[in-house]
C-alpha cells in the first residue's frame, strides 16, 4: 500500500514540476528571442485600443506578440479580420483554443511566428504591447512596411522618435503619414551624423 502512495505522490510531484518548468520556459523563451515577456492586456486597455483603431468591417489588423489571443478575439468581435503573431507555442495553443471557443475561427487567426520575420505591408493596423528594448527596431519596421494611413497602437511603450497622434491612459496611436515620416527620417539622419 505504501508503495502505491509513494508512486502516486511521485507522479503528482513530477507533473507539478513539469508544469512549473514549462511555464517558466514559456516566459524566458519569448524574452530571449527578442520578444516581450507575457503580460496580459487589461480589459480597460483592450477597450481603449479598439476605440483608437476605429475599426471598419473587414480591416486586417495584426497583434504583434498576441499572447493568449484576448486582443485578437476583441479585434475580430469589433469587425476586423484579426491576426496574431506569437513566438510562445504554449500561448499560441491557448489562443487558438479561445478563438474556437468564441466561434471566431473564420475571423481570428494566431500563428506561432517571429514578428521580426513577418511582412506587415498587408495590414491596415498593427497593435503591440512590446518592451522598451524592442521599440526602436519595431518603429523602423512598421515605418518601412506599412502603407500610408495605416495605424499603429502601442500599449504602454512609445516609439523613440515617432510622435503619437493620440495618447490616453498609456495607450498610444500612431498614423503613418508621409509628412511625419519625412520629418522623422530627417531627425534620425541628423542624430546619426552627430
Amino acid at each position: 500500500m505504501n508503495f502505491y502512495i509513494n508512486l502516486l505522490l511521485s507522479v503528482v510531484f513530477l507533473f507539478v514540476a513539469i508544469l512549473f518548468v514549462a511555464r517558466i520556459f514559456g516566459y524566458l523563451f519569448t524574452y530571449f528571442f527578442w520578444g516581450a515577456i507575457y503580460v496580459p492586456t487589461r480589459e480597460d486597455k483592450v477597450k481603449k485600443i479598439i476605440e483608437f483603431l476605429d475599426i471598419k468591417p473587414g480591416q486586417k489588423i495584426v497583434d504583434l506578440g498576441s499572447g493568449d489571443g484576448r486582443l485578437v478575439i476583441a479585434l475580430a468581435k469589433a469587425g476586423a479580420i484579426a491576426y496574431g503573431y506569437e513566438i510562445n507555442p504554449f500561448l499560441v495553443a491557448r489562443a487558438k483554443k479561445s478563438i474556437l471557443a468564441a466561434g471566431l475561427g473564420d475571423e481570428a487567426f494566431v500563428y506561432c511566428k517571429n514578428l521580426w520575420k513577418q511582412d506587415l505591408s498587408c495590414f491596415d493596423a498593427v497593435v503591440v504591447f512590446g518592451m522598451k528594448h524592442m521599440m526602436k527596431k519595431l518603429e523602423l519596421k512598421v515605418k518601412s512596411e506599412l502603407k500610408v494611413g495605416s495605424k499603429v497602437v502601442s500599449n504602454y511603450f512609445t516609439f523613440p522618435t515617432w510622435v503619437s497622434d493620440r495618447a490616453e491612459e498609456e495607450v498610444y496611436l500612431y498614423v503613418k503619414n508621409i509628412d511625419k515620416e519625412v520629418k522623422s527620417d530627417i531627425f534620425n539622419v541628423s542624430q546619426q551624423d552627430e
